[in-house]
């Protein structure tokens, strides 16, 4: 699988060219001289008609289907340079992968073709939410240094562009972190300031996810009591 999306990211890379080559084409005449003529042959509908069926395909749990369906929207978004879309439909193919439990081909989906389109575009907020997904695979595929980079930058690009929820999200992912590396002191004061955050803004979003990582911090030091070792 990993060969496979190695292909896809040089595919990816050379859509740019080939669509720049494809925008006209040469028609014959019966005296031989040529007629330029604009031929589009991407069509952002069907862009948006594979992505709607890959969605579909997503919520019945077929991710494989799925999977190939967001590859064919990424292509003809990225033909057509629909930068936005293009990255939507790639963002996506990484949680293919994620839901399949290939977190190497989703993290390099990621690194290699979701953060450099955010990049060049100029999308900081589309780079904040890479951040937010890499420090999620790479916490799955239990690369803890790396997930807490991950989840670190997010925080810092959230802060800068003001974005509460998303520094809410980081704390939350780096608690994540702290639990599997049992640093339970810091997971616990971490999880405190993002429960503090949440309710300046007052949002009861991550109430949830506040409570169960509480509850796991207390669970793993309570054994850690009963059975010490």
């Amino acid at each position: 699988m990993t060969k496979i999306v190695l292909a896809l990211l040089g595919l990816f890379a050379s859509l740019q060219l080939q669509a720049q080559n494809i925008d006209k084409s040469e028609i014959q005449e019966p005296n031989g001289s040529a007629i330029n003529i604009a031929v589009s042959k991407f069509d952002l509908e069907d862009g948006n008609s594979f992505f709607e069926e890959a969605e579909d395909l997503e919520r019945k749990g077929d991710y494989n289907e799925a999977l190939t369906l967001f590859g064919k929207a990424a292509f003809e978004y990225n033909a057509v340079k629909n930068f936005n879309r293009y990255g939507q439909a790639v963002i996506k193919m990484s949680s293919m992968h994620y839901q399949l439990g290939r977190f190497t081909d989703a993290e390099q989906i990621l690194l290699n073709v979701a953060l450099k389109n955010y990049s060049k575009t100029g999308n900081r907020a589309g780079v904040m939410n890479t951040y937010n997904l890499l420090g999620k695979v790479y916490l799955a595929n239990t690369k803890y240094t790396q997930s807490m980079w991950f989840y670190t930058q997010q925080g810092i690009l959230a802060k800068q562009l003001k974005s509460n929820n998303s520094y809410i999200e980081s704390i939350l992912g780096i608690v994540q972190v702290k639990i599997k590396k049992k640093d339970f002191t810091l997971a616990l004061r971490d999880l405190k300031s993002a429960e503090w955050l949440a309710n300046s803004i007052k949002t009861t979003q991550y109430k949830t996810q506040i409570k169960d990582a509480r509850e796991m911090i207390a669970s793993k030091t309570t054994s850690k009591k009963v059975n010490p070792s």
